[in-house]
């Protein structure tokens, strides 16, 4: 790490030269010129920030030179040794802190960015690599970076498709979103709070651009201990040639006396897979996110799965053009969906389950575990099966049982219904909007509901299939459940905690419970077993059908980079015709656990499904069945004289 002023009358200037990268920091406006080593230009990095309260909004004032210190510092906990580092600092006078201090340090491959502000107040954006500003010059509004990339690769599925977009498109990472316009980037909630900037421009809506050289990437990474990521969504926010980043703390994170953002990581990476990989190494390796899962693998975890819910479609009739799928009667109004119609959640019954394992058996395709999809409960949130649908759910799953095979619920997270109010976080006027992890009262029935779903002695299922992470409670406005303090979780923390509570209940319940859930973030890999690729999309930007599986083979490369030691539920829903089903089945091999969704047609084509198609799937399974067991090592011989 080598530091020199700048020459002659440009002493204000400092060039940082690092193993990786190139910087030059410039006083008037406060940046730092980010280029990698062979001279290009990353960004102009902007060293200002806003940290808004809710009750102000916060501008920098007395804006000067940034200072430059190289020094040593302790090696962090996993870290090689003492480091030689360089600090590049701006500290201001703001209209919201006492003080506000914004660092850079820069690591021989890496930098870190960060913002610490003093005072009182309670947290909504926080903007990082720019921020509302009034400069000595006389410039005033909303500062940002330049950026020199041309595009940015998002880890999350969009609606359009586009795993790598425009440097000019805005893009979300957090935990919520729903299916409604401009909402469906949560559909990982959480995914890795990591975006990449590169040089090139994509062929196509899940086309990587390959680098031509070892500096086409950038990678830009929000890492902490997951307890202090209270932030809902993390925004990339670009306009014309500039770009900051957004920190959405909504309301629910009060500060008195010192707090300090989670940390920027910028570092060059070859590729985005590179950068997903080294995202996690950066939680791991400083303790803030497990090496692994915290439960080793079961082997039936990795049988195939059968998941009722694409089969529950295709037998309800899809109203509108193009055809949808509602999930309750007044969800597109009766104009479209007739009153007394029967939707998807209507057919999650006993009888049609056992008619679609008959139909299934008769083309000798015999799923490891089964899903009961939405909805087998009366009510989401407390739970509890609904007897005109599953008149005996427990017997039903004895039978499965019998039959070798294993069941998962559908767990809908978050969701009030049926719940007390003060078990609730609720809205101004009162009303459930979501349940609170938090709350002590919520808390101990989640583990009475989920000892009597799983236990021995209750209706002994087998684990839990989560989903529905995304609608975590968002709003200034929103008020905790009786007896939760201000400091409980919030944003991707309560999500966490949310997901901790049902794993730690779950596997006290039956110790080999299975969650799957839809969480590819590094510090989520201890309260999940096995992460969902989740529902399929549709159309590129171009209006273009994106093909469905190549889509799912860009969330798995997410996945296996971000939590390599999880299994990965391959999902399949919704198809568009049989083709596309075909091809996903024959790429479901290469992607993880084998999952199925339809059984006697496909829902939004209406194509049914013929003998050739299920004895497609029938040895497809039969093939990573027998792959698995070639891969398990050898099993030792019984001891002498007795059993296991």
């Amino acid at each position: 790490m080598h530091v020199q002023p700048g020459p002659g009358t440009h002493r204000d200037i400092h060039r940082v030269t690092a193993a990786a990268y190139l910087l030059e920091v410039r006083a008037h406006p406060p940046r730092a010129v980010l280029a990698g080593t062979d001279g290009r230009i990353w960004a102009h990095l902007s060293l200002l920030a806003s940290v808004d309260r809710t009750d102000l909004v916060d501008e920098s004032l007395a804006v000067g030179a940034p200072t430059v210190r190289q020094h040593v510092v302790a090696a962090a906990a996993g870290g090689p040794g003492d480091e030689d580092v360089v600090d590049v600092e701006l500290v201001v006078a703001t209209t919201a802190w006492e003080r506000t201090r914004v660092r850079l340090r820069c690591h021989e491959d890496h930098l870190v960015l960060t913002v610490t502000v003093e005072g009182r107040g309670t947290l909504a954006d926080v903007r990082l690599l720019g921020g509302r500003a009034v400069l000595d010059t006389g410039a005033c509004g909303s500062f940002r970076s330049l950026g020199e990339h041309r595009c940015v690769y998002v880890p999350t599925p969009t609606e359009p498709v586009q795993v790598v977009r425009a440097a000019t498109a805005a893009a979300s990472l957090g935990v919520v979103g729903d299916a409604t316009a401009g909402r469906l980037h949560a559909v990982f909630s959480p995914p890795p709070l990591c975006l990449v900037l590169g040089r090139a421009v994509p062929a196509g809506p899940t086309q990587v651009p390959v680098a031509t050289s070892g500096q086409e990437w950038l990678s830009v990474g929000l890492v902490a201990p997951v307890v202090d990521l209270r932030l809902t969504e993390l925004r990339y926010e670009p306009l014309d040639d500039g770009f900051h980043l957004v920190l959405d703390h909504d309301g629910h994170t009060h500060v008195d006396g010192t707090w300090t953002s989670p940390e920027l990581h910028l570092r060059p990476v070859p590729d985005p897979v590179a950068a997903l990989r080294q995202h996690r190494e950066d939680h791991v390796v400083r303790g803030w996110a497990p090496a692994g899962p915290s439960s080793p693998p079961v082997d039936w975890w990795s049988e195939p799965l059968f998941c009722g819910w694409g089969a529950q479609c295709a037998r309800a009739p899809l109203p509108g053009a193009p055809a949808l799928h509602p999930t309750t009667l007044d969800a597109l109004g009766p104009e479209v969906v007739p009153p007394g119609a029967v939707v998807a959640p209507d057919l999650a019954r006993q009888d049609v389950y056992d008619e679609l394992l008959a139909h299934l058996a008769a083309h000798d395709v015999d799923p490891g575990t089964v899903v009961v999809d939405d909805r087998w409960q009366a009510a989401y949130g407390t739970a509890e099966p609904d007897p005109d649908r599953w008149p005996d759910l427990r017997g039903w799953v004895a039978g499965q049982h019998a039959a070798g095979r294993r069941v998962l619920l559908w767990w809908k997270a978050w969701d009030p219904e049926g719940l007390p109010v003060d078990e609730c976080v609720t809205d101004a006027r009162g009303r459930a909007v979501a349940a609170d992890p938090s709350s002590p009262a919520y808390a101990a029935r989640v583990r009475a509901t989920v000892a009597a779903l799983l236990g021995p002695d209750g209706v002994d299922a087998d684990g839990f299939k989560v989903d529905f992470t995304q609608r975590s409670p968002a709003g200034h406005g929103l008020r905790r459940a009786a007896g939760v303090g201000p400091d409980a979780p919030w944003g991707v923390a309560g999500l966490h905690a949310l997901l901790a509570l049902l794993h730690d209940a779950a596997k006290a319940a039956k110790p080999d419970a299975l969650l799957v859930t839809h969480t590819p973030h590094p510090g989520f890999a201890d309260v999940t077993d096995m992460v969902r690729l989740n529902d399929v999309l549709e159309r590129d930007p171009a209006g273009a059908v994106a093909p469905l599986a190549d889509q799912l083979r860009a969330r798995a490369a997410v996945v296996a980079a971000v939590l390599p030691h999880h299994l990965v539920d391959t999902d399949q829903w919704p198809m568009l015709d049989r083709a596309q089903w075909r091809a996903y089945v024959a790429a479901q091999a290469g992607l993880g656990v084998h999952a199925l969704y339809y059984a006697e047609r496909i829902d939004r084509s209406g194509e049914p499904l013929t003998a050739d198609d299920l004895a497609l799937v029938a040895r497809t399974w039969a093939e990573y069945r027998a792959s698995r067991r070639a891969a398990r090592p050898p099993r030792a011989a019984a001891p002498a004289g007795g059993a296991w």
